[in-house]
């Protein structure tokens, strides 16, 4: 028996579940970082790239920093849900790891998750290691939460 999931099937919704989603590359902002450029300049300029934040959350982790930390990721994370609500994201189902221009969301809540452990904040970690597990458990390994 083959189950129907494409347009119009179900009224439009897919049976087997929510379909990934997938964000939007970011070039130009991505570039940069690449490069090696100080992410605080790249989110200066481009607010809204997670992995932007995800990079300055990560940095000021391997600083000790984990206050300064908690918020770039609590920021990138946000900025992340944003995009991802734009893209059809409807609060939960995949989005993919592999695909590259999801990491910044992905890596933000990771980081969400390793800052909010180094201050206490457990009800945070179980939080952030669920979202990334529903999200892609390839993410949970990939970001040291497995």
């Amino acid at each position: 028996m083959t189950i129907p999931t494409g347009p119009g099937a179900g009224h439009g919704q897919n049976l087997l579940g929510p379909q990934p989603t997938y964000l939007p590359e970011s070039p130009e902002p991505a570039s940069r970082i690449a490069a090696g450029e100080d992410p605080t300049a790249v989110v200066a300029d481009h607010p809204t790239y997670s992995a932007g934040w995800a990079a300055l959350a990560e940095r000021a982790a391997a600083a000790g920093e984990h206050v300064s930390s908690y918020a770039f990721a609590r920021t990138g994370y946000h900025r992340g849900l944003d995009q991802l609500r734009r893209h059809g994201w409807k609060g939960f189902g995949p989005v993919p790891w592999d695909h590259e221009p999801n990491q910044g969301f992905l890596r933000s809540v990771a980081a969400l998750a390793h800052a909010a452990q180094a201050i206490g904040e457990t009800d945070e970690v179980e939080r952030c290691t669920a979202l990334l597990a529903d999200s892609d458990p390839k993410a949970v390994e990939a970001l040291g939460l497995g």
